[in-house]
């Protein structure tokens, strides 16, 4: 299966360094010079996943990103910056992007965040797929909320709640865990394909997507941390 790239970098050099780099590992590679250019590939074709820089001129790819994520645009996100500060990984995160890398940053690095992404991609549901043999969907249930993994949607009560790619994976990972204790490099592992480290913030911050959206004043909280160890989801 060849693998489908959109590439948006404004440094020209930078560009068609990556652009090398991709093809030779055999993804077929579509290239933007800025966001504006990158909006207009994305919705004239479907891409596996997108490498998006930051500061681009016009549309930044954060900009990029909230666009696509509004319309409702899943496709895995892979941001690239100069910024170090933990704010700026923050607010790639929030743009909805599935994960951030600091230039200047090692080729294999790279490849290896792509092919973790690219992972996570469902394939195209077979006939019956999800189905248990008498037309119905299996389903994930912990107290009320529910999970459709054919169909990646999930409620809570009798409110459908929207996720993102990357909410709906570490969500499903922890309902299929339902009541054991993942510590934070098997979550790392699982859902982003590496450690990120100690000092990484990617998973609290997603954490606290999910509660936001899962839960309100009138539903307890399904998801506990268990400091020092990892997280957990069980019911009240």
């Amino acid at each position: 299966m060849t693998w489908t790239v959109l590439l948006a970098e404004d440094d020209r050099a930078i560009r068609d360094s990556l652009d090398r780099l991709l093809t030779l590992e055999g993804y077929q590679v579509t290239t933007a010079a800025d966001g504006i250019e990158a909006l207009a590939a994305v919705h004239k074709e479907k891409h596996d996943v997108l490498v998006l820089d930051v500061m681009m001129p016009g549309i930044d790819g954060l900009a990029v990103c909230r666009v696509l994520r509004t319309e409702g645009d899943r496709t895995p996100i892979l941001m690239l910056t100069a910024r170090v500060e933990t704010s700026d990984r923050v607010a790639g995160l929030d743009a909805g992007a599935d994960d951030y890398m600091v230039k200047p940053f090692e080729a294999e690095e790279l490849l290896a965040r792509l092919r973790a992404l690219l992972r996570r991609v469902p394939p195209a549901p077979e006939a019956g797929a999800g189905e248990d043999g008498l037309g119905r969907r299996e389903l994930i249930e912990v107290d009320d909320l529910r999970i459709d993994p054919t169909a990646r949607r999930v409620w809570r009560g009798g409110n459908e709640i929207q996720l993102s790619r990357t909410e709906y994976d570490l969500l499903e990972l922890l309902a299929r865990n339902a009541g054991i204790v993942l510590d934070h490099s098997t979550v790392y592992d699982r859902i982003w394909g590496y450690d990120f480290g100690p000092g990484s913030k990617n998973l609290a911050v997603y954490i606290g997507y999910l509660r936001r959206k899962l839960d309100t004043p009138d539903r307890p909280s399904l998801i506990h941390t268990v400091r020092g160890v990892g997280y957990t989801l069980r019911e009240p």
